[in-house]
């Protein structure tokens, strides 16, 4: 326990260092975030957070963590999503080049880890459903999935943080509750890292005025991450949790993605589209502050995160708790939908007053 311990100040303490040493350095060549007209802030604010987080983490489990296989290949595709990120902060890439390399990266990953999503577990009651060599093809997706899932959700100070230490928070107690140790401490590191962020990107007492943005090298490296640890822990020969459990764990960043894609498309434009209509922007939209948005969104991370842990630990039917999911998307979608009606109400009733 100690060593852990040592690992974690370690990680905490190399972060917070990165983060002083490389601030400078952006400002110097430009990589910082102006505001526009879908990017309301005061003042050009450097894009670090990403790359700090990766760097800590990076010589973190170099210097502590035994390297296995499939954790050097989690640590180089991690760095090539990191440099992707930081170009695109940088240059504003092409949604065709950042897609193209996100599939190579998921590539690299499944022969690197030689691990993909092949099963999904017993969804419908009739047995595990093997997708056999489709699953390579089902796990490219997932990766570009849960990378954009966090790219998108990135949109107010503490978000896209707080929701990664809630999910990789989840996916440590899971693994410790199935008695898997091979990674469990894994995500500890990466939430020990993101700490030092969110107090730079909240403002917290001692960090005023000394604001970072996590960019898109950040919230790319996160959702990376994340579906790594997803797929260790449900492709294993022993699995840690079942699959359908990975879907309440991210339910808030996947759903906010689904109801993008889903009005997006029914408006004939691209899913890739960028706008203000995420649930983030429509809190706002109706009233609310910031940080206020980001408390009652958290709130609800955290129940869905719940309900996924106990189902887990009650053994819930897979069935069920897929059945359920679908059941509080819906509602989610028809919530979101109206709230949207109501914002767009209430900012014309304000225009005309």
């Amino acid at each position: 326990m100690i060593f852990e311990l040592i690992m974690l100040v370690f990680a905490f303490g190399f972060s917070y260092a990165v983060i002083f040493a490389i601030t400078p350095l952006a400002v110097k060549f430009g990589l910082v975030d102006t505001p526009c007209n879908r990017k309301q802030h005061d003042g050009a604010i450097p894009l670090i957070g990403g790359l700090s987080i990766f760097l800590a983490v990076f010589i973190s489990v170099i210097a502590f963590y035994p390297l296995t296989t499939q954790v050097v290949s989690y640590l180089v595709c991690a760095g090539a999503i990191v440099i992707l990120g930081v170009v695109d902060d940088y240059r504003q890439l092409g949604v065709k080049i950042r897609l193209c390399i996100q599939v190579v990266v998921a590539l690299v990953m499944i022969l690197g880890s030689d691990v993909y999503i092949q099963n999904l577990g017993n969804l419908f009651s009739f047995g595990d459903i093997n997708l056999s060599w489709l699953g390579i093809i089902f796990t490219i997706i997932s990766v570009i999935a849960c990378i954009n899932a966090f790219n998108m959700i990135d949109g107010i100070d503490g978000l896209a943080g707080s929701l990664s230490i809630l999910t990789l928070l989840s996916v440590f107690i899971l693994m410790l509750l199935s008695g898997n140790y091979a990674f469990a401490y894994l995500p500890l590191i990466i939430i020990a890292t993101v700490a030092p962020y969110l107090a730079f990107n909240l403002g917290i007492k001692g960090h005023k005025n000394k604001k970072i943005f996590m960019g898109d090298a950040g919230s790319m490296f996160i959702g990376l991450s994340v579906i790594w640890f997803l797929m260790v822990s449900t492709q294993a020969s022993e699995p840690a949790f079942r699959p359908v459990t990975a879907l309440w764990i991210i339910a808030v960043p996947l759903m906010d993605m689904m109801a993008i894609i889903i009005r997006r498309t029914r408006k004939g434009m691209s899913p890739f589209h960028a706008d203000r209509d995420h649930l983030h922007h429509i809190f706002m939209r109706v009233g609310f502050s910031p940080r206020r948005a980001l408390s009652v969104i958290l709130t609800f991370a955290i129940l869905m995160s719940s309900i996924g842990i106990f189902g887990e630990i009650l053994q819930i039917p897979e069935w069920i708790m897929l059945a359920l999911f679908i059941v509080v998307f819906v509602f989610y979608a028809l919530a979101l939908q109206h709230c949207w009606k109501v914002a767009r109400f209430l900012r014309r009733k304000n225009i005309k007053n």
